[in-house]
């Protein structure tokens, strides 16, 4: 969740409410609002006048999308499906500071968007952040066999295909006993 020591974090934001609606794709209505508080949004834009059942759908629906995109791992093709976000979506972002926040990048709900509209906008601008910044893709879906969690890969180093260091040790254990089976068969 936000640490206003850390700063605010689109990504950090997109990535657990991809996460938690991949895991529980029905997630209730009040379960994203208090994932969203936690990400630093406002009570009062959380109400269930200001945050109805059908915005959560739409929050649901939209971050089912973005999954798709934080699952590719081609940099062509996610810059592709990021500018493809940008055409439908496209919002003019803004600096904010707000609640201790250091000043970040904010792109709003517009005029009659919604809350599916403003989570793509906001999402794809944290995504195309992380790909200019880092040159890469710098989050990705675990490659591990039955994971599959999404997961931000910003640190130093090569670049990462599972969650934790438990899932990448499991994949490569599983991958060296292949082998082994394969070289005692053959």
């Amino acid at each position: 969740m936000v640490d206003s020591r850390e700063g605010f974090s689109a990504a950090r934001r997109l990535i657990d409410l991809a996460e938690a609606v991949r895991v529980n794709p029905e997630l209730p209505r009040a379960d994203l609002a208090e994932l969203l508080a936690g990400h630093g949004e406002r009570p009062a834009g959380l109400t269930e006048e200001a945050f109805p059942e059908a915005g959560a759908a739409e929050l649901r629906a939209a971050a089912r999308r973005m999954a798709a995109v934080l699952g590719e791992r081609d940099e062509d093709r996610a810059a592709e499906a990021l500018n493809s976000l940008f055409e439908e979506y496209g919002t003019r972002p803004r600096l904010t500071r707000h609640d201790g926040h250091p000043w970040h990048l904010h792109a709003d709900r517009g005029e009659g968007g919604g809350w599916g509209d403003w989570f793509l906008a906001s999402g794809a601008l944290a995504l195309a952040q992380l790909l200019t910044e880092y040159g890469r893709i710098a989050w990705g879906a675990c490659a591990a066999e039955g994971c599959g969690r999404f997961f931000l890969a910003t640190g130093p180093g090569s670049v990462r295909r599972h969650c934790s260091t438990s899932c990448a040790t499991r994949a490569r254990v599983a991958a060296h006993r292949r082998r082994r089976r394969a070289e005692a068969e053959g």
